[in-house]
């Protein structure tokens, strides 16, 4: 559904989020080791991110990856957006390049309502809320 890259973003923010919590910084290889990611792929995908907005820095010994409050508002749609763009919400799911009502392909009926329903949770699911599920382990970041 979303890209590997996309996928490893996620993973890092609500990574990022959980430490955020307590008003932690973290850096890289902090993170990547965490959800099981290369590190310099997860310094990209976290720099870019950084330039949307989406997650703050800051450099120096006490420096590394936050979230504020703003930043701890921010909803998994947010995300995908940023870094696969809106394709997930709006394409095809057979992934041609036109698909509409007007001409549908087999099965956009049926994807329109699966699409829906995957938008509308990631727009209410903020990079926040699973803080504390991932704090008593009910909830994991790591294959």
């Amino acid at each position: 559904m979303v890209s590997k890259t996309c996928e490893n973003a996620i993973r890092a923010l609500l990574f990022v989020a959980q430490k955020s919590k307590s008003g932690a910084k973290v850096g890289v290889k902090e993170i990547a080791k965490s959800i099981d990611s290369p590190e310099p792929f997860i310094a990209k995908i976290l720099q870019d991110l950084g330039r949307k907005g989406l997650v703050s820095s800051s450099k120096g010994p006490n420096g590394g990856f936050y979230l504020d409050e703003k930043g701890l508002k921010h909803n998994l749609a947010d995300v995908v957006n940023a870094v696969d763009g809106d394709k997930l919400f709006t394409g095809c799911g057979l992934g041609l390049r036109s698909c509409s009502a007007k001409k549908p392909c087999p099965i956009h009926d049926q994807f329109v309502a699966v699409r829906a329903s995957i938008k509308e949770m990631m727009q209410n699911a903020t990079l926040g809320d699973y803080n504390t599920a991932l704090e008593l382990g009910e909830k994991y970041l790591k294959r």
